[in-house]
């Protein structure tokens, strides 16, 4: 059964910072490119960074670029996301997302974890 389970979204102030994880099973994790997508009300969901199966950049919306940063431990089947210096424009459900390359029927998404930034 493919799980993607994503923890550490909550309320947080301006400036704060949060990480989210994404823990992943039932697939290869280590083949598979693994992103953070986000949606907030009334927007459509985006992309906010993505981090590749094995070589390569990893790719930043360009309103997370320099704040956030994305990592993967192979290891331990997950996928983290570091936020900081976060903005209230970031309040958003985000979204684990993992995509075998090239083969958009093997994807699969996690239930979402909200994050909220505000004073």
């Amino acid at each position: 059964q493919v799980q993607l389970v994503e923890s550490g979204g909550g309320l947080v102030q301006p400036g704060g910072s949060l990480r989210l994880s994404c823990a992943a099973s039932g697939f290869t994790f280590s083949k598979y490119a693994m992103s953070w997508y986000r949606q907030a009300p009334g927007k459509e969901r985006e992309l906010v960074a993505a981090t590749p199966s094995a070589a390569g950049n990893p790719n930043y919306a360009d309103s997370a670029k320099g704040r956030f940063t994305i990592s993967r431990d192979n290891a331990k089947n997950t996928v983290y996301l570091q936020m900081n210096d976060l903005k209230p424009e970031d309040t958003a459900v985000y979204y684990c997302y993992a995509q075998f390359p090239r083969l958009p029927e093997y994807a699969y998404w996690g239930q979402g974890t909200q994050v909220t930034v505000s004073s």
